[in-house]
C-alpha cells in the first residue's frame, strides 16, 4: 500500500520545499503538485513529491486522521506502518 503524508510547508525554493512532518523536516519536490505552494500551506507528500496542496478547509480533518494513525506506535495497523515508513524513509531529512 502507498499512502501520502500531509505536512506543512516551511520554505519554498523554486521546485523544492522544506516540509515539516510532525517535527521531521524533509525536502520535497514540487514538480507534480496541482497548484502553487507557499510557506504555510499544507501538501500531501508521496515518496518525496508533493502530489497536491491540501485546502485550508480540509487541513484540520486530514491532520486529525493522521494523528489517529500515529497515536499508537506499537499498533500493527498497515496504514500506520506505511505512514511511519514514509516519514522515516529515504530522502534528505533536516531535524531542527
Amino acid at each position: 500500500m502507498c499512502l501520502g503524508v500531509p505536512g506543512r510547508v516551511v520554505e519554498v525554493d523554486g521546485l523544492l520545499a522544506v516540509v515539516d512532518f510532525w517535527g521531521v523536516r524533509k525536502e520535497v519536490r514540487l514538480d507534480v503538485v496541482d497548484e502553487a505552494v507557499v510557506a504555510g500551506d499544507y501538501v500531501l507528500n508521496h515518496v518525496g513529491f508533493a502530489i497536491r496542496r491540501i485546502s485550508p478547509e480540509d487541513v484540520g480533518q486530514t491532520l486529525a486522521l493522521y494523528e489517529t494513525l500515529l497515536a499508537d506506535p506499537g499498533a500493527a495497523d498497515p496504514m500506520a506502518a506505511d505512514v511511519r515508513g514514509e516519514l522515516g524513509g529515504t530522502g534528505r531529512v533536516r531535524r531542527e
